[in-house]
């Protein structure tokens, strides 16, 4: 699993910090979960294929978080994206997306699915699962919890060392049970080995309350907004926001084991170390994201 941070500015970007957008790739699936102003200059400044999105997750519909959809949309449609694309987001999803590509001449055509979503699991695959999380930023936002699932992993090299070849008749030993091959019994645990699934949390734009622990307990990665220090709680409560020490101690009851702030206010462009060094005295594991940064799990 790799995730690449495209934009960690909040509602103003900077030289150096770019709007709103995260992708996640896992296997088949690229996810971009957000996607604001200039995110198609940022996928392209990554590497990356437009083309290969596979969905697009929408935290909320404030402008600095799906500003960059019509231009990436654009493009992909003029390099002849092939997929359909799913595009899940709150309520009130399917009305904006008709107005955002009602409002130019869209050249070429894209195959979009939309679904708007409230509390739970959305989308499940063969490797993993994804929710959302109902969250209290203005009339409907969410964040988004992506789960990999278990796996058993069978040793081929121990196997070969027995004369045992890869196949689908080592298809129940996958599912740890135990199998005969000719006059062999082959143990499932000496032959495999457990591998628990990883789970990521994103949690954009936001008030602080107490159920957003729950909602990221366990995490191996948990991705929060951090706009302001803790000298601007009245600030943060009014426009609905979380400091640095609000993340940080959602990242601390929810006993994750890393966290990565982001979607930082413009205020703090030359002195980012003051949101880190808050949030690092509550929970030490915090890094402080940046454009372009990568996270590989």
């Amino acid at each position: 699993m790799e995730i690449i941070f495209l934009g960690t500015a909040h509602a103003v970007p900077t030289p150096t910090k770019s709007h709103t957008a995260i992708l996640f790739s896992h296997e088949d699936e690229n996810i971009l979960i957000d996607c604001g102003e200039g995110t198609q200059r940022q996928i392209k400044k990554a590497g990356i294929n437009p083309c290969k999105i596979t969905k697009i997750l929408i935290s909320h519909w404030h402008g600095d978080h799906i500003l960059g959809i019509p231009g990436l949309l654009q493009t992909m449609a003029l390099n002849h994206y092939s997929k359909t694309l799913k595009v899940y987001g709150p309520k009130g999803t399917k009305r904006y997306m008709d107005l955002l590509l009602n409002m130019f001449i869209f050249v070429g055509s894209i195959k979009i699915e939309i679904f708007e979503l409230t509390n739970g699991k959305f989308f499940e695959s063969r490797a993993i699962e994804i929710s959302s999380q109902e969250v209290k930023h203005g009339k409907h936002a969410l964040a988004y919890i992506i789960k990999e699932k278990d796996r058993i992993n069978i040793n081929i090299d121990k196997l070969k060392k027995i004369g045992i070849k890869p196949g689908p008749h080592l298809k129940d030993l996958k599912e740890g049970k135990n199998i005969k091959v000719g006059n062999k019994l082959i143990k499932a645990k000496d032959y495999t080995t457990f591998r628990k699934g990883k789970k990521i949390s994103i949690i954009l734009d936001t008030e602080y309350f107490d159920f957003l622990a729950k909602a990221a307990k366990d995490s191996d990665v948990l991705i929060a907004e951090s706009t302001y220090a803790s000298d601007k709680l009245d600030k943060a409560k009014e426009y609905e926001h979380l400091t640095a020490g609000q993340a940080a101690t959602i990242a601390k009851k929810a006993k994750v084991k890393q966290l990565y702030l982001t979607h930082i206010s413009q205020r703090y462009d030359h002195n980012e170390n003051l949101i880190l060094k808050e949030a690092k005295k509550v929970f030490k594991d915090t890094k402080l994201a940046q454009d372009f940064m990568k996270i590989k799990l």
